[in-house]
């Protein structure tokens, strides 16, 4: 119980409930536990809840009819996923699968919206995360239809930045190739891009560790997007 206690207070969605709400809660998760490359659910699943990773990250994506695979968003411990379906009942829009080994907590759509309607601290700390993700999701949606490689992939090191709470560097927690999928490219024209901000002194690639050299340059980058030479 304690221990449930301490990982799920610690959950931005949870943050900030009162024991009695955590208790509450603790009798709706159902644990589930997956390998790293096994599938949650896919686009048009009919929808039976939302998860919150505990430990493990998780790719939510789409494929075109050509069998191309753009990934939409990645979630990490501590963050959760499915919110939106489980209030329109709708089914789900995406596909998701595990990249690692991943601890899941699952609670059902139905007893949810019951806690829910009888809590209004955790609707307000749900209406605060789905607002955060939409504001992403917008963000995204600019960086794939605007914005040119180059300043896709800044703009993805300064949100890293920011997330992390590095000024200095970010670590990439995913594959290059899954962060090509993520920018809307390829690994090739990724490999590339990294080579060519490296080339100008923007940035250092040492490993999964990304040493950002030139931070005002990057921002220039991605707020201004300029063709790299």
């Amino acid at each position: 119980m304690e221990n449930f206690l301490n990982l799920i207070s610690a959950i931005p969605l949870f943050n900030g409930l009162p024991t009695e709400q955590l208790d509450a809660i603790r009798r709706l998760a159902v644990e589930k536990r997956f390998n790293k490359g096994q599938t949650l659910f896919s686009e048009g699943d009919r929808t039976t809840g939302f998860f919150v990773i505990v430990e493990g990250r998780v790719k939510i994506y789409k494929v075109s009819s050509e069998g191309k695979e753009q990934i939409l968003h990645i979630f990490e411990a501590g963050q959760s996923f499915g919110e939106v379906t489980v209030f329109t009942g709708q089914q789900m829009p995406a596909h998701a699968q595990t990249l690692s080994q991943t601890h899941l907590f699952l609670f059902a759509r139905k007893a949810f919206i019951d806690l829910v309607s009888s809590n209004p601290s955790l609707a307000l700390n749900l209406l605060g995360i789905m607002s955060k993700k939409l504001r992403q999701f917008a963000a995204q949606i600019e960086n794939l239809s605007l914005k040119e490689i180059p300043a896709r992939l800044a703009s993805y090191l300064i949100y890293l930045s920011q997330e992390q709470g590095s000024e200095d560097a970010v670590v990439l927690k995913i594959s290059k190739g899954q962060l090509a999928s993520l920018l809307g490219t390829i690994p090739e024209t990724l490999s590339r891009m990294f080579a060519k901000l490296s080339g100008q002194n923007l940035i250092r690639v040492e490993g999964p560790k990304i040493v950002l050299l030139d931070r005002d340059g990057i921002e220039s980058l991605a707020e201004h997007p300029k063709d790299v030479a």
